[in-house]
């Protein structure tokens, strides 16, 4: 059974045409859910318009991490983060691999640089947080090099927070057979095909390993100044929307927020802060 012409030409408004669904028999669970999602996602990308100009006014500095395993949502995430900001005080950092140079200095170096002004907030697509699970695994770097990292980078993220950096660490978390059907989804994909790197075609294969990795980054770099944020979910959509309130949830930014409350109060039940028995769908 479909909408008839008829149907659309009599119907006034949205609430009339669900109602004509229902009559008909028409499954509309799907566009409805899309609706609701667009909706929230307006809502939530106005309030972050609002933090980003509280921030700027304010002289914050706030440095937002993505990461996850390939194909986590963590692009797509940021695109809508970022989607509606100034972008003279807000940016996305998404370094390639190091030159020769950068090789040889100091590893946090080059992300020094990209660390934000006063009164901006910047969003990495993926960080120094490489070397503590995607260079070891995919034999990036050595192990002397790896053990180095682990044992600085809670020192470092400690010198951020007490020079005033507002440091947000999420991990997007998706199962095994979730990354597959992506990868395979991208494959076939024109727009997409270019995201699918020799390192994603690892993914699967080095799936245990990533897993390890995961673990002891989260045992040794999770602090009380700079804890991890787990984001577990499978649908991107929910990943992006309860990323974004518990975002919005950290500052007392506006009048707005206590207008709108409900809306940016983070699922607990997705948004999860690590703890060593917490439940992970990336096992």
């Amino acid at each position: 059974m479909e909408y008839s012409v008829q149907d659309f030409l009599e119907a006034k408004n949205r609430k009339k045409l669900v109602a004509i669904a229902k009559d008909k028999g028409i499954n509309i669970d799907k566009i409805i859910r899309n609706l609701q999602y667009e909706q929230e996602l307006i809502k939530l990308q106005g309030e972050l318009v609002n933090l980003q100009q509280w921030i700027n006014k304010n002289n914050l500095r706030v440095a937002v991490l993505f990461e996850g395993r390939d194909a986590a949502g963590k692009g797509g995430a940021i695109k809508r983060f970022i989607e509606h900001l100034n972008p003279r005080s807000a940016r996305v950092v998404a370094l390639s691999k190091p030159t020769d140079n950068e090789k040889g200095q100091w590893y946090f170096r080059r992300y020094i640089k990209e660390l934000p002004n006063p009164g901006e907030i910047v969003f990495f697509d993926r960080s120094w947080y490489n070397r503590a699970v995607v260079e070891p695994v995919m034999g990036f770097c050595n192990k002397e090099q790896y053990d180095q990292f682990m044992v600085q980078v809670p020192e470092f993220e400690h010198l951020l927070y007490e020079d005033g950096v507002i440091l947000i660490k999420f991990w997007f978390s998706i199962s095994k057979e979730i990354q597959k059907k992506r990868f395979d989804s991208r494959m076939k994909n024109p727009l997409k095909q270019w995201k699918f790197s020799p390192v994603d075609k690892k993914g699967q294969e080095l799936w245990d390993q990533y897993t390890y990795y995961k673990e002891q980054m989260f045992t040794k770099t999770h602090t009380n100044f700079s804890p991890w944020l787990m984001v577990k979910t499978n649908d991107k959509k929910t990943a992006r929307l309860e990323s974004m309130r518990y975002l919005l949830s950290l500052f007392d930014y506006s009048v707005t927020k206590k207008n709108n409350g409900e809306l940016i109060q983070p699922d607990p039940n997705v948004i999860i802060r690590y703890y060593r028995n917490a439940k992970q769908i990336d096992i």
